[in-house]
């Protein structure tokens, strides 16, 4: 019951969540599912979770408790290091609680995405999974995204490259999420948006989005308005083949064995089947 995506660009990080947990006829909640862990000067880590509430609770809890424990945190050599410490604190929610849940007939459903920089390395960016195990945003491959990702997916494939400024990507996020919350209930305001600077080693950029936020409302109206526009300036498709077409549809004098579909044969009473 959410969706959140980061992006990892040579320019810094990008992280955007929802905060909705629960959606129906007459059940709405919400929970802030982004967690900044900040010391300024030294650190900046940002954790955003999906699944279940309680699960993702329970290792948030784990992790901020950690503060004076040896192993924290506040005191990772770096973000590798870091990413391991969350996923040892998703392997102890589940060794706790997985078969009690599983009694009860729920699956243990987390995922994660973790990112941030320590001083004196890069910015990382991990996605997380219920087994604890995480994978490392590459140049190739510069974003995650978790919870209800299918509908904000296409426009952030087609747009973002390591490359982008990071207000173009904090753009295109708000875009990705605008399309799903068009299109699903399970998502919903407010937002919370964190723009990460390369180097900063502190949070300068973080709002929290609601439905009277003048630029997300511009974001919405906009993005339908051009969408609608570019459709009416696409050709419609040139059935008549005989007709001169800049992009034909139909194929002139070419053999095509898919040229026709797939025809069902009427069998009639008392032909041999």
């Amino acid at each position: 019951m959410t969706y959140c995506v980061a992006m990892r660009l040579d320019a810094g990080l990008v992280f955007l969540s929802d905060s909705r947990t629960n959606a129906g006829v007459d059940a709405v909640a919400t929970a802030r599912k982004m967690t900044v862990f900040e010391e300024p000067g030294d650190r900046v880590m940002v954790l955003m979770t999906a699944g279940n509430l309680a699960i993702s609770q329970a290792v948030r809890q784990i992790l901020v408790e950690g503060r004076d424990e040896a192993r924290s945190l506040w005191k990772a050599r770096d973000m590798f290091e870091a990413a391991t410490l969350v996923g040892d604190a998703v392997r102890q929610v589940h060794k706790r609680d997985a078969h009690a849940l599983r009694e009860a007939g729920i699956e243990f459903n987390v995922s994660m995405i973790f990112g941030g920089q320590v001083r004196g390395e890069r910015a990382r960016l991990f996605q997380l999974y219920a087994a604890g195990n995480f994978v490392e945003a590459m140049p190739e491959n510069c974003y995650f995204q978790i919870g209800e990702a299918k509908y904000g997916k296409p426009i952030v494939d087609r747009v973002v490259q390591p490359s982008m400024p990071l207000g173009e990507a904090a753009k295109c996020a708000l875009i990705s999420m605008d399309s799903t919350l068009k299109s699903n209930i399970s998502v919903g305001l407010p937002l919370d948006l964190l723009v990460y600077e390369a180097d900063a080693l502190r949070v300068t950029r973080f709002v929290n989005i609601d439905e009277k936020n003048a630029y997300f409302r511009m974001i919405r109206d906009t993005w339908g308005q051009r969408l609608r526009q570019v459709f009416g300036e696409i050709s419609d498709p040139q059935w008549d083949a005989s007709l001169p077409a800049e992009f034909p549809l139909a194929r002139q004098g070419e053999a095509d064995r898919w040229g026709q579909p797939v025809r069902a044969r009427r069998r009639r009473p008392g032909t041999p089947a």
